[in-house]
């Protein structure tokens, strides 16, 4: 069956602009990808091969020294990175549920829409400097808690969108189904709406997780570093990001080397926590 064109020279001139369109999109995202390949290529090859036994055993050596590793520094993150999800993930979790299922048009909703959307937009260091001045400069010292309050007011707002997002795509016949049963509100929330959303939720949480792992300037007002291994979350503490940027700018090649390794630790991090994010919300969509 063949299609008649009332107006050729129109149809000419569309499908011209349209190649004209692809051709530039395809051109920038080759440009994007050339670029990021070389970035990760030098990353890969510096990073493998400063990786090895001791950088996940030994502690970050002192200036001059040869040898050490990260372990420090891994631990501290590790510390920091999970206490920050523990506190984000339930006030997250919870101020979407409010905005999604029980302040939905509400002035209070509005106004915790507008604040949570420009803390997603917020520099990071502006927050490292809130909690430097309102929790650091009050105590006297740095720590790991202050750190973990820095990145924590960089993830809630990332949950709280996730959630309230994930809770607004769940059918509203679920809700007036378990609605028609008796069930309360506050059942309907958690026990059918959450459920539901529960891996766009898991998502955001993911997503936030790996926001905050390569996060540099909030920690340097906060938790600062510390050349010793320590668990104490109530003194300075090392974490890869600020170890990485102090031995990347250092005179010692051994500091460099550490630093392209941390740099590739957390690198596969977040690549990871990125395609389990991607594989998450791939089955809720096939589901």
């Amino acid at each position: 069956m063949m299609i008649e064109i009332k107006n050729p020279g129109l149809y000419a001139k569309r499908k011209r602009s349209n190649q004209v369109g692809l051709f530039l999109s395809m051109s920038a995202m080759l440009l994007g990808m050339v670029f990021l390949l070389w970035i990760l290529s030098i990353l890969f090859v510096k990073g493998f091969s400063a990786i090895d036994l001791n950088m996940f055993t030994q502690s970050t050596p002192a200036p001059g020294s040869d040898g050490g590793g990260l372990a420090n520094a891994i631990v501290g993150s590790l510390m920091i990175v999970l206490s920050c999800t523990l506190i984000s993930t339930p006030i997250g979790i919870l101020a979407g549920i409010y905005l999604s299922e029980y302040g939905a048009s509400s002035k209070i909703a509005s106004i915790t829409r507008f604040v949570n959307d420009i803390m997603l937009s917020a520099p990071s260091i502006v927050i490292g400097l809130f909690v430097y001045a309102v929790i650091v400069a009050q105590v006297q010292h740095f720590s790991g808690w202050a750190g973990t309050v820095a990145l924590s007011l960089i993830a809630i707002p990332v949950v709280v969108r996730t959630t309230e997002n994930m809770l607004q795509l769940v059918p509203i016949s679920l809700r007036e189904a378990a609605y028609a049963l008796g069930a309360p509100r506050w059942k309907v929330a958690y026990s059918v709406t959450l459920t539901a959303a529960r891996s766009g939720v898991i998502t955001g949480i993911l997503l936030a997780v790996a926001r905050v792992s390569g996060e540099t300037a909030p920690l340097l007002f906060t938790a600062l570093n510390n050349q010793f291994f320590s668990t104490n979350m109530n003194a300075p503490m090392a974490n890869l990001p600020v170890v990485i940027f102090q031995f990347a700018m250092s005179p010692y090649d051994n500091w460099v080397d550490l630093a392209w390794g941390g740099a590739l630790l957390i690198t596969l991090v977040v690549l990871s926590l990125n395609i389990i994010t991607r594989v998450v919300f791939r089955e809720k969509v096939q589901g």
